[in-house]
């Protein structure tokens, strides 16, 4: 097997870039940079194009192929899972070759780039960190009707095995909440095993259809709790709960209260709710849905709902009489950071700007600011950042980290941070993973590692 940090093992791949790449890494300073994973890569190459109406053709990227198989066979021996680098290649065919490595303190960024530095151990964003508020009075719907919801259910299911009263405590027990009684009931009609149907390959969707949604089996429920849900800190970052005064369903990441059962056949998964919102019923059905990383919306009032009436989406309950906790100023959103700030304000998102740089000054002193990520160029004076002393998560362009660092500015309330890298001929990558070294450094953190690797490719003929 090629080993990982031998120079032959990645010479076709330096070959094929330097084909690829003869103007740019002939200037000052040319480099090419990439990516190779198990099952994809991202190299900067030419492709030809194929004729008009026809596909392309594996034999048109046959020496790619051969290049990366030969570097993903020394992923595989070294048990890495992708390997990012940058190449720098003279005129004279001298290669020098950084193959950056990875650390447990940093998340996966873009081609060479590092993503958000994790500067304190298992930190999450707030967002992850919030549970649910108590709803005094929080009761049943008027729906739910037990007998009913078993009399239908062996009516639409006839012959399903049910679950054990054994099963049901093991259940309890594993999950460490009492199921609501309509969920029993349902598990006792059907314990939703699959090999149970033995050859009638239709009866899971008989059941799907008796009950509202694609069931999951005892074994599978799960509470939807925020660890279920997890999400990068670049996004997770910049999300903020707010559960509006009418909500049905409380806007959060997830809930020690929120029993997975189901699915919608799509992804979204189909959950019994024990922490409603101000304007739900205990037991209610909600849907959360996988392309959303907080909240969820009300499907039926019970499970009794669920399965007489069918599934209906609700009212989530938006708050409207408050200025937003997440604003955006940009060249197409808020004007000012000063139309921005108010005593809630959680996140500001500073985007592309076209004016003046922006003070920082309206938002110092606001006691909810947890996140700031600032568009490289956008801040008059960064030095600003320290006065906000509430800090969590904190996103700039390599410029104002530079001038934080040199001032010994950088607060240290942060629980995650990160470089923000636009635009092509910019920052050399090796110089982004320096400096994102620099600030794992002043939290002790493992910094990211790197490998050179040097050979001759001789003289381009």
């Amino acid at each position: 097997m090629p080993a990982l940090h031998d120079f032959a093992t990645w010479e076709p791949v330096l070959r094929l870039l330097r084909a690829a790449n003869l103007e740019s890494l002939a200037a000052p300073g040319g480099h090419v940079a990439g990516r190779i994973g198990s099952y994809s890569w991202s190299l900067p190459v030419q492709r030809r194009f194929p004729p008009p109406g026809q596909a392309a053709q594996v034999a048109d990227m046959q020496d790619e192929f051969r290049a990366v198989k030969r570097v993903q066979s020394a992923l595989a021996s070294a048990g890495r899972d992708d390997v990012s680098f940058v190449a720098e290649i003279s005129p004279n065919g001298r290669a020098a070759l950084h193959l950056i490595g990875s650390s447990p303190a940093v998340e996966a960024g873009l081609g060479p780039h590092p993503g958000s530095l994790l500067l304190v151990e298992d930190a999450v964003p707030e967002p992850w960190r919030r549970l649910p508020e108590p709803v005094p009075g929080a009761v049943s719907a008027p729906s739910v009707d037990l007998a009913m919801l078993e009399r239908t259910l062996r009516e639409r299911v006839p012959g399903a095995i049910g679950a054990t009263e054994e099963e049901l405590v093991a259940t309890e027990a594993r999950l460490g909440v009492a199921l609501p009684d309509e969920l029993k009931v349902l598990y006792r009609v059907t314990r939703a095993k699959w090999e149970d149907w033995g050859d009638d390959h239709e009866a899971a969707e008989r059941e799907a259809q008796a009950v509202g949604c694609e069931l999951f089996p005892l074994d599978a429920l799960y509470i939807a709790d925020a660890a279920s849900r997890p999400c990068r800190w670049e996004f997770a970052a910049t999300e903020a709960v707010v559960t509006a005064s009418d909500a049905a369903v409380q806007e959060l990441v997830g809930s020690p209260g929120w029993i997975v059962f189901g699915d919608n056949g799509g992804g979204d998964r189909i959950a019994v709710d024990l922490t409603p919102g101000p304007r739900g019923h205990t037991g209610q059905i909600i849907i959360l849905s996988h392309e959303e990383n907080i909240g969820a919306d009300l499907v039926a009032e019970s499970l009794t709902d669920l399965v007489v009436n069918g599934p209906e989406r609700g009212h989530r309950g938006r708050r409207t009489d408050l200025p937003p906790v997440v604003a955006r100023v940009n060249i197409r959103n808020l004007s000012s950071v000063q139309a921005a700030a108010h005593a809630g304000l959680e996140v500001l998102s500073i985007g592309v700007w076209d004016s003046e740089p922006l003070s920082l000054a309206p938002v110092i002193g606001l006691p909810r600011l947890r996140t700031l990520t600032a568009y490289p160029g956008t801040l008059a004076d960064p030095l600003e950042i320290a006065e906000l002393t509430g800090l969590e998560y904190l996103q700039l362009g390599p410029e104002e980290w530079r001038v934080l660092l040199d001032a010994q500015a950088v607060p240290r309330s942060l629980s995650a941070a990160a470089i923000e890298v636009h635009g092509k001929g910019g920052r050399h990558p090796l110089s982004i993973v320096a400096l994102a070294n620099e600030l794992l450094a002043l939290w002790d953190r493992p910094p990211i590692t790197r490998t050179l690797l040097e050979g001759d490719l001789g003289v381009v003929s």
